[in-house]
């Protein structure tokens, strides 16, 4: 039997390989996610995990602390607001040592939520690579077009995690006693989101 020759894999492949092994320190057991910023060179920067902000409880050790976002479907998505995302540490962890990251890319486990795309988009990051879609991913989608951040993605099928979503029979405009708006948030963003659904993902800009 020939001996099959071995393929070395990309730089992308091999960053996302790591993405994993970063995201087993997560402490949130609805997605261990991790990220990893690349700088010029192929040289990482820093890497985050998901997480509670230092000095606080996490999810693994008191339990998610869940806020319910509506979109204008009537379709609800349950988020866990204890912790950082893995994409926002990494970044943060950047400003606090004082590395730029203009010009790096960035490795998920999924296209970023759009929060943490708005973050990338500010301190300059200019790829994203996820191996996966998000649930709700066409505003971070328009986004990056919008920016000029160049996104791909590897696979197009969506990372599932367990209670994401299910759909309202009836939407009631509420306001807990923390203050979170639990109504079509989605509506407060200017135009109608482009519908992605269909198009190719990988190389997307």
């Amino acid at each position: 039997m020939e001996n099959q020759k071995y393929i070395r894999p990309s730089w992308d492949d091999y960053f996302l390989n790591l993405v994993e092994p970063v995201g087993s320190r997560g402490t949130c057991d609805r997605g261990r996610s991790g990220a990893i910023i690349v700088g010029p060179g192929h040289t990482i920067i820093a890497t985050g995990y998901v997480g509670a902000a230092p000095g606080q409880p996490h999810c693994d050790e008191v339990g998610h602390l869940i806020r319910t976002i509506i979109d204008e479907n009537g379709n609800q998505s349950q988020h866990c607001v204890r912790t950082l995302h893995a994409e926002e540490n990494a970044i943060l962890q950047c400003a606090k040592d004082g590395i730029n990251v203009q010009g790096a890319t960035i490795y998920c486990k999924m296209v970023p939520c759009y929060n943490c795309a708005m973050r990338i988009v500010r301190v300059g990051i200019k790829r994203v690579v996820a191996q996966k879609r998000y649930h709700a991913d066409q505003m971070t989608i328009k986004l990056f077009r919008d920016a000029e951040v160049n996104l791909v993605v590897m696979d197009n099928s969506v990372e599932d995690y367990s209670n994401q979503g299910v759909k309202l029979e009836k939407i009631k405009p509420a306001i807990d006693e923390d203050g979170f708006v639990s109504i079509k948030e989605v509506l407060m963003q200017e135009g109608k989101v482009e519908d992605i659904n269909n198009k190719e993902i990988r190389g997307f800009n």
